[in-house]
Parts: C-alpha cells; structure tokens; sequence
C-alpha cells in the first residue's frame, strides 16, 4: 500500500471516530488487506538479557529499549514483527538511538485468504558506555494471562500460524486440512486468524489430541458471529480445554482501525461472550510490538502481550541474529508495560525467497538459520510464521509475502 500516517499515540487521535473494522463487498476470507510502513524513535538502553529458550540458557548482550518512545511518523521502509522469553535479567545504562520500521501485510481481494503483518527495530544503535544492573522478574512470571508460556514442543516453538487456503485462495477441504496438520505435530499450538473455511471446526478434528489452539476473531464489527462460529465447532469437535487463547481484532491501532481505549471495548465484548458461551481462558488483541510500544494503553487489556515482530524487515539484521533481534523487541514490550504482562510473539518468521533488504537476505539457507536462532533463544514463548507458503498472496514489500511457509520445500 502507499506511504501512509500510522496513528500511533491516543494523543494524536484522541476525539476521532473509528468505524469497527468490516469485510469488504466479497471479500472471503479474514486478514490483512493494506500494508503500511512507519518509522519510529526510540531512546535505547544497554540491556543483558538472560533467558531459557527451547534449548538452554543463553545470555545476550544487546542494545534493548526503554519506556521513552517518539511518535511514529511515515518512512519509506518495510518491517515486520516478533516472540517472548521464559526469564529476564536486565542490567542497563547509557542511552543512544535507534530508528524502528514496521509494516502491515495485505491479503489479495476477493477470494483470497488472511495476510500476515509486521514491525522491526533497526540494529544499528550507537554503543553505550557503562552499565548498572538492576533484575526485572521473569516474563513468564508477571502478571495477566500466561498465554502457555514456556511450553515447546519438538519444533524448539511454542506453536505455528496456520491458513487454511489453497494457492488460489480458495478454502482447503477437511482432508486437506488434516493432511497439512500431520506435518505440524512438533508444534504444541496451531494459530488461527479468522473462522471463515470452516477452519475452527476442520483443524479441531485434524490435529492430534496433545494440541492446542489459539483461535481469532478478526472482523470487531460481528463479533457475536465469531463466537457463535467457534463455540459452535468446540462442542462439536472438542471442548475449551482445546482452546489457549482467543483473538479479538488483529492489528488494529497499527493499521489505523482503532484507537486503544476501543480495542478494549471490543476485548470486553469478546471476552463476555465467549464467558457465556463457556470459554474461562485468555483473551487478546493482536498487535504489533511497536504498536504496544507507541500505545502503552493497549497493556491494560489484553490477559497478555500478544505481538508481531519480524526481523526481516530490519534491514540491519542477518538471518543468524533473528532470535537476539526478537528477544530486543519483548524486552521493549515487556518495559512498556511495566512488567505487568507476560508477552507472547504470536507471529514471526524469515522468507526464503524474495529480494534482499540491506543485511536481511531471503533464501531457504537463511529461513533455516534464523528459524534455529529463534528457536534458541526464545522458541519457549514464539508462535513461528508460517506454516506453508501463502501462494494466494500478493508479493507484497521485496517480493517475500508468499515465502515464510518454514515446512515448504521452495
């Protein structure tokens, strides 16, 4: 999509009538449509980060931002979004700057299925000098929805985004459905964004009876629907102990749908009707890390942090450094909550094909690398992005939109 003003402060909005996000005449199923880019000033803080991923503990010198955040203002440069750790020692100190980008995914028209979104943190801070230590209690351990924290499976990964359309975009049949979901056994979560293709229902009879699922409602402006939709198909095919978190609204304030004080209102109107139809467990809003980062508001809502991050589109930062870069981006999230909110990255990943964006370079070798490193370094409290390739995609910034699937062969 064009350059366009991320609304990004309630200051900057405060007053403003939003219209509840709706489907588009024929749009058949439920993602992201537009792509937006914004830049965004922070004021970083050396920080040592100490975390148990999915295969040990690991140490991180790296630069990680404090609460003081800029406005977000346009740039012409593309990112994406990112994960959670299990533990955090922080020791910080001097103070440089940074420069982030994000951006917004767009799924094509009519019969096209959901679009993935993203944000970054550019890499290149200026070093910082001294350092003093103080500790921040363990992410996994603060207060507000555990989200599962800590719990991957054989994939090094809490859980993976899965899309239920074929190349054409075009819903996947039951059989197709389970066929893909025999490959995904590793991970421990399967990630939904909408309920359209009678996805709900399909994957709670495909996957194996360990799993769990995050299920979305993604259109605010019919949320009874969605929960209709999804009750309906967990007494059918399961019950709620299946379900580990439910989604209302996806990107909202950073694609400029809403300001903080009504995702709230639609998180209570989710989370009230999903009591009543028998779900007791977390409910969420997904949005971008520099979105929460920008919008501290956003923290009061949710049960946890659930967030986008993808270090891809900090041009700043190789394939091998994913992990480090993602687990910079929960600690800025973490901070700008307080510490009151276990964080969870529900979204990220590393194309294998597309043009190359400064340091980050798409190829089948790199996805492999940075998927490791995640895995590594925060796999415990990340949902990888995705499952296969999203073919029914546009290509969208550098060609690489159709080409995060981490079990495809191309």
């Amino acid at each position: 999509m064009r350059l366009t003003n991320l609304i990004a402060t309630t200051s900057m909005i405060a007053g403003a009538a939003f219209a509840a996000p709706a489907a588009a005449p024929g749009e058949g199923h439920q993602h992201h449509k537009d792509r937006r880019d914004i830049v965004t000033n922070t004021v970083m803080k050396e920080v040592t980060v100490a975390v148990t991923g999915a295969q040990g503990p690991t140490t991180l010198s790296q630069p990680s931002s404090g609460s003081s955040v800029a406005p977000i203002t346009p740039s012409d440069s593309y990112s994406r979004v990112a994960p959670l750790p299990t533990s955090m020692v922080v020791d910080s100190s001097s103070e440089s700057s940074a420069a982030s980008s994000s951006s917004d995914s767009s799924a094509p028209s009519s019969s096209a299925a959901p679009s993935t979104t993203s944000e970054s943190v550019s890499s290149s801070q200026a070093p910082s000098s001294a350092s003093s230590s103080s500790s921040a209690p363990s992410a996994s351990s603060t207060g507000g929805g555990s989200g599962t924290s800590g719990n991957a499976g054989s994939s090094g990964f809490k859980g993976i985004t899965y899309t239920p359309y074929n190349s054409d975009g075009s819903c996947k049949s039951t059989s197709q459905v389970k066929s893909d979901l025999e490959q995904l056994e590793g991970y421990p979560v399967l990630r939904l964004y909408g309920t359209d293709c009678n996805q709900v229902a399909n994957v709670l009879q495909a996957k194996s009876d360990s799993q769990k699922v995050f299920l979305g409602i993604y259109y605010v402006d019919n949320i009874s629907d969605g929960v209709q939709t999804i009750s309906d198909a967990v007494k059918q095919y399961g019950s709620w102990d299946d379900v580990v978190t439910v989604s209302v609204g996806n990107e909202l304030v950073n694609g400029g749908q809403a300001v903080p004080s009504q995702v709230g209102k639609y998180i209570d109107e989710g989370r009230s009707q999903l009591q009543s139809a028998g779900y007791n467990g977390d409910v969420v809003s997904v949005d971008t890390f520099i979105a929460v980062i920008n919008n501290p508001e956003l923290c009061k809502y949710s049960d946890y942090m659930a967030v986008n991050a993808h270090a891809f589109f900090d041009k700043a930062t190789p394939a091998e450094k994913a992990g480090s870069w993602l687990l910079q981006q929960i600690q800025r999230v973490y901070e700008a909550c307080n510490g009151q909110k276990n964080v969870i990255v529900v979204e990220s990943g590393w194309p294998s094909q597309g043009e190359i964006y400064g340091e980050a370079v798409p190829s089948k070798s790199n996805q492999k690398a940075a998927i490791e490193d995640i895995a590594n370094v925060c796999g415990d409290d990340t949902y990888v992005f995705t499952a296969f390739n999203d073919l029914w995609k546009p290509d969208g910034a550098y060609g690489v939109e159709k080409w995060f699937g981490v079990m495809s062969s191309d």
